[in-house]
């Protein structure tokens, strides 16, 4: 499997990312993403069937009920729930699944890599974009 690279290149290819389970409770680390990716220019999709809303923007149920096509999604899930979102996330046509920190699910992971979908797990996007922009 070759190595993935995450670098500045890598992050402008991303334009829309789908959050699933953004909190719209500011304590929560989801909160913060998705606010932060939101800030950086990135258009978000809140996926959470408990809110109405993040900062406005209309939150989905599901991945399916997005009608724009999705580059990342973005699991803020613990891990055991992964893999019926990375099977949705394969039939809606998504590039991507970033799995946050602490959660990882390598037989999740791997229906994504067969069906030809780039996986990240157990990292922070946030995190990882700060170190790209400051270097």
């Amino acid at each position: 499997m070759k190595q993935l690279i995450i670098n500045l290149n890598f992050f402008n290819n991303i334009k829309n990312i789908a959050i699933v389970g953004l909190s719209d409770k500011p304590d929560r680390p989801s909160f913060e993403v998705g606010k932060y990716l939101m800030e950086k220019g990135f258009k978000i999709f809140p996926v959470n069937p408990n809110i109405d809303n993040f900062f406005g923007i209309k939150a989905y149920k599901t991945l399916s009920d997005i009608k724009e096509k999705i580059d990342v999604v973005d699991i803020f899930r613990r891990s055991e729930f992964t893999e019926p979102i990375i099977e949705e996330a394969i039939a809606v046509g998504a590039k991507m699944i970033w799995m946050q920190e602490g959660v990882s699910n390598e037989k999740a992971a791997s229906k994504a890599r067969t069906a030809g979908l780039t996986v990240i797990m157990d990292m922070c996007m946030m995190k990882e974009h700060k170190k790209i922009i400051k270097s």
